[in-house]
């Protein structure tokens, strides 16, 4: 099985596809990349890069699920917004192309990766070295979240 897995941005969108095949003991990463629009583009422009760029991944990797962390609320009320608006392009994408949905919040993601609801991001992101085959050099935030929700949907999947 194949997970796409979203750490949700319009300025930096971390993007994921992991793999799991029954009877493997872990999950290997197949694609990961920082996804960047620039500030200088009108945001309509980065709402559409951000879906093609999505439905680009979807048509190459074909994963039966999407993995997106869910929105935290912090004090920039624009910011919120816009990371909503390319929330919903990815969900629309995944949608049209069959994806189930799995959406996880911060502290989930915590606790399948680290066991820990209130884990710090050093922890996150040492746990998803161990927890994955991947490439050391791996080294955008944005890019081990997309990897950690991953994981988080793998240790969910009986419930989607």
């Amino acid at each position: 099985m194949k997970i796409l897995g979203i750490d949700p941005g319009f300025e930096r969108l971390g993007i994921a596809i992991l793999e799991k095949n029954h009877g493997d003991k872990k999950e290997v990463v197949l694609f990961s990349e920082c996804f960047k629009t620039s500030a200088e583009l009108e945001f309509s422009e980065r709402l559409l890069l951000i879906g093609n760029e999505v439905e680009k991944i979807i048509k190459k990797y074909k994963p039966s699920v999407l993995g997106i962390e869910t929105l935290f609320l912090n004090t920039n009320q624009k910011t919120v917004m816009h990371v909503a608006e390319a929330r919903g392009v990815v969900i629309y994408e995944s949608t049209k192309a069959g994806l189930k949905i799995f959406e996880a919040s911060p502290p989930q993601i915590k606790i399948a990766t680290t066991g820990y609801g209130k884990a710090d991001k050093k922890q996150v992101m040492k746990m998803v070295k161990i927890l994955v085959q991947i490439d050391n050099s791996k080294g955008s935030d944005d890019e081990l979240d997309a990897i950690a929700i991953a994981i988080t949907a793998f240790a969910h999947i009986k419930n989607i």
